[in-house]
């Protein structure tokens, strides 16, 4: 039962059902969570179809020299990792399609790799909790059709898109955001040829596809009951955010560059959408955006469709020019 202590959290924690309503199914395959300890109402998570790691993380990725790579076409996105004094590291969408998340140890520094094809959230944590490595799955659960994950150690449930602790230990804990960005295959073997690339794992998945044909064209988000953003934006428009504030991708593709509140956005052509054709080669151009300072340094962000923004920032600001 929740402790009257809490009452006096009541801005922060809604009010929540006893853990009697935690539904069974979720008590058993998660049976070391503290489900009376959280910050979200039960009845937005619901399933997403696979059980708990019925979408395999990857525990141990493998890399190769990215000259070596022969299977990944020019267009193809990846996401990028630069960490100073470290080769670069690329993951490529064509396998996060599959896995969603990718643990990772780079200069002894654990990493999360993450993307959401849902909500084309793709972004890149440090992987400690109080100086402490955690490894992360995933829960097969959505919460604004946004990726629940898990950390195996104490099965803490994290809302993807946010990285915030949700339900669990961990509720109300931030994991840190990393400067990390999604480009094409051309634009990061072009400036590092002698960069690494995570081999294809050893599972048996159509690397290379998109299960969600269309998906980023469609008229609703898949899985979704929330309400439209603002402005007339389309839902599944894609826009760029940094901390609270989101640009919409039409605005900067538009501009080419947009330098405001201490960000500088710049896009390019030349990277295929992972969610249009059946195969991500193919899909149409989406193009590259890069996020950084007025310094010129790489500012951690994230490109989610407007709709989950809207959904898990409700307070956030739209940056839509004159």
């Amino acid at each position: 039962m929740i402790r009257a202590a809490t009452l006096a959290l009541a801005a922060t924690f809604i009010a929540l059902p006893a853990l009697a309503d935690v539904p069974a199914a979720w008590r058993a395959e998660f049976p070391m969570t503290d489900f009376d300890t959280r910050n979200v109402d039960l009845s937005e998570i619901r399933s997403g179809g696979p059980p708990r790691d019925g979408i395999p993380a990857i525990w141990e990725p493998a890399f190769i020299p990215a000259a070596e790579e022969t299977r990944i076409d020019p267009r193809e996105p990846v996401m990028t990792y630069e960490a100073e004094g470290e080769a670069p590291r690329a993951y490529p969408i064509r396998y996060l399609m599959w896995h969603e998340i990718v643990n990772d140890l780079v200069g002894g520094k654990p990493i999360a790799v993450t993307f959401c094809p849902l909500c084309n959230s793709a972004m890149i944590f440090d992987a400690r909790i109080d100086g402490e490595r955690h490894t992360f799955g995933v829960s097969g659960k959505l919460r604004h059709s946004d990726m629940v994950m898990y950390d195996r150690e104490t099965e803490s449930w994290w809302q993807q898109a946010t990285g915030e602790g949700i339900v669990g230990q961990h509720t109300d804990e931030l994991l840190t955001l990393l400067p990390g960005w999604m480009e094409s295959w051309d634009e990061y073997i072009t400036r590092n040829p002698d960069g690494l690339v995570m081999d294809e794992p050893e599972w048996r998945r159509a690397y290379g596809s998109n299960p969600y044909v269309g998906y980023d064209t469609s008229a609703r988000p898949f899985l979704y009951q929330g309400e439209d953003p603002p402005h007339g934006i389309s839902p599944l428009a894609r826009v760029v955010r940094v901390e609270n504030r989101a640009w919409t991708f039409a605005r900067l593709r538009e501009e080419g560059e947009i330098r405001e509140a201490g960000v500088v956005l710049s896009w390019t052509p030349g990277q295929a959408s992972a969610l249009d054709s059946r195969d991500i080669a193919r899909g149409r151009d989406v193009g590259t955006v890069r996020v950084r300072d007025e310094s010129g340094r790489d500012l951690p962000h994230d490109i989610p469709f407007a709709f989950a923004f809207h959904a898990l920032f409700p307070q956030g600001e739209w940056m839509l020019g004159n």
